[in-house]
């Protein structure tokens, strides 16, 4: 498939979102921590050696996009098909393909797969000797998390790279190219756009560039049949067009974010009373109430954590409500899980663990596992001292041994501090327990009888 070979096709009865496609990347906008002098992309153009990589981003980044363009700028042939619809046969294709390229025409071979997340183990290993010989260069794009759902050998092989939403300049700049363009986009139809529909439809896309585009098209088509000197599209024409209310309170958006930090603050601040007048002050203007879950549930976390472990089980509560009962009766359960939320104990230990752990493991690295507590299923494993030494904390008294479990070099690292609130001071006293029991009876504990235990040694378990 030659890059968007229907591009020329400027029928109005393709989408919007795919007649504003860039042709260069000069007209392609956002993504600059990737295409700026001295950044991935533009570094690997200049060179002219493209490397197969990974698009990761969410949806409308730009990631079909980006890849088309990156092959017309490296002269290659570019051909693309998605996941869902294709298999091992379409790569094959693929493959016969850009061998006779490769032989007769000394072109490279650009292949792009969207949701790559949705193939199969099989399927991505088919890719690998191809992606090492060099023969197809590969670009994946996908909305999940490549670490999981991509086979580590072809991620050995492939280059991750972070797409970022359209940033609400950026988005602007996308729409407004839309209505002022006369051979691709709007251009012809002499549209106005009020400042307070472009904010709603920015609000509304979330940083989806074919979102955004869909719904000005859909704006725009309420008005095709009116004198062109009536064209202007309002805020009432976005609402109707794609059906959500602007919120009271997005003037510029800033007031939208505004609000959300004040509601978090308030339950942060265990002011039971700021937080539903916050609540409502959203509900009330239209907001999502799933996005004001999604905020809840993050805070049982961050701002309660372990002081009341329910306050998480009751925000995800709220969220099975809604989405059973919907708007508006499921807004009481949200109200609710708020309520609760505001007047729990409060804790960030678990945030702060969080914090200083990810900083360790920025600073030591992968530090191996230390042999004792490796798993050791094998006898070539037993034979080079996996598992050995381990001690099975049920065959002692209280379930509890001292032993290490950090890495070499992190032994003894604290990490999780809780606090005197809440349920923490119970685990905070478990752990001063233990403590004691690590540093006054080291050597000195009394190993139990195991009851109804497969009387296994330890290192010939598989845990």
């Amino acid at each position: 498939m030659e890059i968007f070979a229907q591009q020329n096709n400027l029928s109005p009865y393709r989408p919007l979102a795919d007649r504003m496609r860039p042709e260069t990347l000069a007209d392609y906008v956002g993504q600059r921590h990737l295409l700026e002098p001295g950044c991935l992309l533009h570094g690997l153009i200049a060179e002219g050696s493209l490397i197969s990589l990974i698009f990761w981003g969410p949806p409308g980044s730009g990631k079909t996009t980006l890849a088309a363009l990156l092959a017309k700028e490296m002269k290659a042939h570019f051909t693309s098909f998605s996941a869902v619809l294709s298999g091992v046969k379409e790569i094959r294709a693929v493959v016969e393909e850009a061998k006779i390229l490769r032989q007769q025409r000394q072109k490279n071979t650009i292949l792009f797969v969207d949701e790559i997340h949705r193939f199969s183990k099989s399927q991505q290993d088919a890719f690998l000797p191809h992606v090492e010989s060099g023969l197809i260069t590969l670009i994946g794009a996908t909305t999940e998390n490549p670490s999981f759902e991509v086979i580590a050998p072809l991620l050995s092989r492939m280059r991750v790279v972070l797409l970022k939403p359209f940033s609400t300049a950026e988005t602007a700049t996308i729409i407004q190219n839309a209505l002022t363009d006369k051979d691709r986009g709007l251009g012809m139809m002499a549209l106005s756009l009020e400042d307070a529909a472009l904010s709603h439809l920015i609000w509304a896309a979330g940083g989806d560039a074919r979102t955004a585009l869909n719904s000005l098209e859909a704006a725009a088509s309420l008005l095709g049949s009116q004198d062109k000197a009536r064209r202007i599209i309002t805020l009432a024409v976005v609402e109707e067009a794609i059906q959500k209310k602007a919120l009271l309170y997005d003037k510029t958006g800033e007031e939208h974010y505004n609000i959300i930090s004040a509601f978090h603050k308030s339950m942060r601040g265990s002011d039971p009373d700021a937080s539903l007048y916050w609540l409502e002050r959203m509900l009330m203007a239209g907001e999502d109430p799933l996005y004001i879950i999604r905020r809840m549930v993050r805070f049982a976390s961050e701002d309660v954590g372990n002081a009341d472990p329910r306050a998480l089980s009751i925000a995800l509560a709220a969220l099975q409500a809604f989405q059973f009962l919907g708007s508006p009766e499921g807004e009481l359960a949200i109200v609710q899980a708020a309520l609760y939320l505001a007047t729990a104990p409060k804790s960030n230990a678990l945030y702060a663990a969080e914090g200083r752990i990810k900083e360790t493991i920025r600073k030591t690295g992968a530090l191996p596992v230390p042999l004792h507590i490796r798993n050791a299923p094998t006898r070539l494993m037993r034979e080079l001292d996996y598992g050995r030494g381990y001690q099975y904390a049920h065959d002692f008294a209280d379930a509890y041994v001292p032993q290490e479990y950090l890495p070499d070099g992190l032994t003894r690292n604290k990490y999780y501090h809780p606090t005197e609130r809440g349920y923490e001071k119970t685990i905070k006293e478990r752990m001063l327990y233990w403590e004691k029991i690590r540093t006054t009876n080291k050597g000195k504990i009394k190993k139990e009888e195991p009851e109804g235990h497969d009387g296994l040694p330890a290192r010939g378990r598989e845990e």
